[in-house]
Parts: C-alpha cells; structure tokens; sequence
C-alpha cells in the first residue's frame, strides 16, 4: 500500500493506492522515498477520504486547479487507453494534460507538494523550483508576492484571481488583501541565474514596468481637468495619461476606472471652434485607447458640432490627428445601435473624403492603412449613404491598397468591396478598374474563408452586371478557383456563391474546357 503524504493545512486528508502485486515489481529511490512503478497489468482501487471536497494540491500535470478526484479521474482515464493500445508502460507514460496542453511525466507520487517537485528542463538546463511559478510551474518572469507570503508569477496570479477565486493557491487561505507586491529580489536572482547560463541558450527575462498606481492615475486626470492650471500642466499631465494606456491593458484599466472617458470628452469638445487646440489633440490621442459606451457614443453623435469638428481633424495637418479622428468616428460608429444617428454621422460629406484621403496618401503608415480600412468599413455599413464613398474614390483606393493590407484588414476591405458592389454605381467604379476582376480571383482560397466569401460575392455582383467582368474573370482563371472552392472545405455561403457564379459564366466558358470533361458538361448546377 502506498499513502500519500497528509497536507499541512491540518484537514484530515489520505489518499490509498490498494495494489493487487504482479510477480514484476520495480522500486526506485525518490529523494529518500520508495516509489513503485506498477504496470498495467496489476489492479488498482483507489480510497480518497477528504475532509474538503473543494481541497486542491499542486500535481505535476495540472498545477493547483484541480480536485483530487478530479485529477486521479484523467490519470486513470488515460492510462488505460494507453493500455487499450497496447502501450504497456509504467506509469512515467507521457500524459497530455487537457488542461495545459503540454506533456508532463506522471508517475505514482503524481501529487506532491511544491518542494518536491522535480526541476524543470529548459534548455536542457533544471530550473529550480523556487524560480518557477507554484501555478503555471514556469520560470517566474514578474515574481509577485501576495498577502499570504506566497510569491506567484503576476500574470498567473491574475488569472488565478480573475476566475472568482479568492484564497491562496499554495495555502488555501483567505486573501484579504489582492494587493500584489513585485519580489525584485527574486526576479534579479531569476536574472542572474539566466544571464549565468546564458551559453546554454536561455535568454535573461527583461525587467517588467510596473502597472501605473491608482492615486498617480488620480493625481494626473484631476491636474488636466482642473481648467485653472496652467496649459503647461495639462498638457504634461495628458502627455504622462497616453504613455501609461499605451503600455499595457492593465494601465488602461486603471485609467478607466477613474471616470478617465468623461473627462477626456470634455476636454476634446471643450472648445470646438478652434481644431489646433494642442490640449484638445493630446486629449483625444488618449481617448481612442478606450472603447466608447453606447451612452457615451450617443453622447457624441448627438452633437452635429462634435461631429463636425471630427470630420474637419481628418484634414489636419498632423497625422497623428487625422488617424485619431478616424478612429474615433470608427469606434463611435461601432458603438452605436440608433441607425438615425449613425446616418447623421455618414451624411456628412467630409468623413467620407477624409477617410479615403486617409487611405489613399497615407498608406506608408501601417496604423493610418489599419484605422482608415475599419472606418470606411463602418461607413460603408449604412447602404443609404455608400454612394458617397464612390464619389469620394473609395472603390479605386481599395483596390490600389488591397496588397498592402494583412489578414484581418484585407478581410475588411474586401467586405466592403463586396458591400458597394451592391449599388450601381459602385459595380461601374469597380469594373472600371483594371485590376479588380483579376485581384478578386487571386483572392480567393488565398487569405481566409472569410475573404474568399467576400471575394465571391463581390465577383458574383460585377459579374452580374457586366459581361466584360465575366470575360476578365473567366481571363484570370477563375473556373479553377471555384471549382476547387465548392471541393473545399470553405463556407456553405461561399459554396453557395461560388456555385451561382459557375452557373452566370457558363456561357463564357472556354469551349476546349467544355470538350475537354464531358461528365462536367453534363452535370447540373443545384441553384440557391
């Protein structure tokens, strides 16, 4: 019989491996424990008495966030499927924890306590325990310590507090107080360790920047509010607010919890007759790091003269304020669920020009090219007023810019490519543009399947309404794209599409690809 060790949280706890012996028996030292590796051909009765069924232990596969039960549950689960297979083995077998993803040896003193847990490999280096994290059981990249004494990585210990609990991991008791203290000690002696076996590969963790502290974030909001201090002071003020919500979620968390939007919405509006307030730009850089409330959307869009005044920062001088604004109006427009506001905001001529100038001048700037896809994108949303992107050029923009896009921006663009192709004028801007057709094609089945639906419907509109369109697609191979999409394991709507589009270019199919498959000339066309 082989009984685990008790814990020292003083609950009466035992677990007991009742071990039917086979004639094969091998045992091997473990520190100075007798370990015994048992086959799968012995039988196994598992007893667990606990005082606590909500008691967890650091094992070496999940770490503290399972229950004995339920972790005795997968070892056993997957050990016999190992048998199953035929893979006799001992119980050191590699076991995929379905948890972390990642192979970790189990043995039968699977759940131990954090000091007698085997040092981890990294690089073929052991880590030793004490430098590795009691939740994730990785090297600790920011040691923080919490009210129990217990030091933890800041991330895990988040997460670990972010799903609800409320006790410390390694001890179980009650955690007071949430305040997480950073260990510099430890993460100096982490650094140490890693920059002294550095000729083994491992690479020094960078000391982290620490999370801005609430009353500074206080401090700072209330010194670019207070509208009589001086100008330097509050533009100093903003200046320190955008570099702490530009380095990390957290901050811009902290920021926000300080009431942060509502003050700075007035300073951006404050004055809106003037558009080269420097205290108003550095104000509204600082607004487009936080997602917008629909009340607070509401609140803007509800002012034609906040409205206007974004619309005219899309020509400023500095392209930082021209992003911004861009930004701003995209987020608002996301945000909004009244469809008489967003049309208000798309009535205005000026946003449509300043967005599409955005994307047309400025396309050496990633960000301008990301911010100015997703807010023509949300223009374009409202069928009512996309006639106006035409006029301002979008249709031609887009197609020069869709090779300079990454993924999720081309897929923007091509839904909006897809979404003007809806109106007529905006088929006439595309077909007149001697890349579209052959563009389109090379998309498809090239970027995503989300992309290749657009493409489709953006090729089957043009070449609904133009037969030249059907030509240039026919031109740039477009029969084998949509042969291979309806074979593929792409969206029923892009199937869909890809199948109506065979059908509409039937007549300008090549005669040679007709003769040449007499089975394919025969086959119908199932229509949607």
């Amino acid at each position: 019989m082989v009984q685990l060790p008790q814990t020292n949280s003083g609950c009466n706890q035992k677990l007991v491996f009742r071990v039917k012996k086979s004639k094969r028996k091998k045992t091997e030292k473990v520190g100075t424990k007798q370990s015994e590796h048992i086959s799968f051909d012995q039988t196994f009765c598992l007893v667990t008495q606990l005082g606590s069924r909500d008691r967890t232990y650091n094992c070496h596969t999940c770490g503290p966030c399972l229950s004995v039960p339920t972790c005795f549950f997968f070892f056993f689960f997957f050990s016999y499927k190992a048998f199953e297979t035929k893979n006799h083995a001992s119980f050191t077998e590699n076991f995929q924890c379905p948890f972390f993803k990642r192979k970790k040896k189990l043995s039968v003193l699977a759940l131990e306590m954090p000091g007698s847990i085997e040092p981890l490999d990294l690089c073929n280096v052991q880590v030793p325990y004490y430098f590795r994290c009691p939740i994730s059981l990785e090297l600790m990249r920011d040691p923080v310590t919490v009210s129990t004494g217990q030091t933890y990585d800041r991330t895990s210990i988040e997460s670990w507090a972010a799903t609800g609990n409320t006790t410390c991991p390694v001890t179980r008791a009650p955690l007071s107080d949430f305040t997480l203290i950073p260990n510099h000690t430890l993460r100096r002696l982490i650094q140490d360790w890693c920059v002294a076996n550095r000729a083994f590969g491992i690479e020094r963790i960078p000391t982290p920047k620490q999370p801005a502290e609430p009353g500074m974030v206080r401090s700072l909001l209330n010194q670019a509010s207070t509208v009589s201090n001086p100008f330097s002071v509050r533009h100093s003020a903003l200046v320190r607010l955008k570099g702490l919500a530009r380095e990390s979620e957290k901050n811009r968390n902290v920021i926000c919890s300080h009431e942060a939007k509502e003050i700075l919405m007035r300073i951006v509006f404050t004055d809106v007759s003037s558009v080269s307030s420097e205290l108003s730009q550095e104000a509204l850089a600082v607004l487009v790091m936080f997602q917008l409330s629909e009340s607070e959307c509401t609140e803007i869009s509800s002012d034609s003269n906040r409205v206007v005044y974004l619309s005219e920062h899309l020509f400023h001088s500095s392209i930082e304020v021209r992003v911004n604004s861009a930004s701003l109006i995209e987020t608002i427009l996301a945000g909004l669920r009244s469809s008489d506001l967003r049309s208000e905001i798309c009535n205005v001529d000026e946003i449509f020009a300043g967005v599409t100038d955005i994307l047309k001048n400025l396309s050496s700037y990633p960000r301008a090219l990301r911010i100015g896809v997703r807010a023509l994108f949300a223009l374009c949303l409202l069928k009512q007023t996309r006639h106006k992107a035409v006029q301002a050029g979008a249709a031609e923009t887009l197609i020069d810019r869709l090779t300079d896009l990454d993924k999720c921006d081309a897929e923007r663009a091509l839904a909006t490519i897809e979404l003007l192709c809806r109106i007529p004028s905006g088929c006439s801007a595309f077909a007149s543009h001697a890349l579209t057709v052959p563009l389109l094609v090379k998309t498809i089945l090239r970027i995503s399947d989300r992309a290749t639906e657009y493409a489709a419907g953006a090729l089957m509109a043009l070449c609904s309404e133009s037969e030249q369109s059907q030509k240039d697609a026919v031109s740039a191979g477009v029969l084998t794209q949509l042969l291979l999409l309806v074979q593929s394991d792409c969206t029923d709507r892009a199937k869909r599409k890809a199948q109506m589009l065979l059908k509409l270019l039937r007549d300008s199919w090549p005669e040679d690809s007709i003769g040449n498959s007499d089975d394919f000339a025969c086959s119908e066309i199932v229509p949607f």
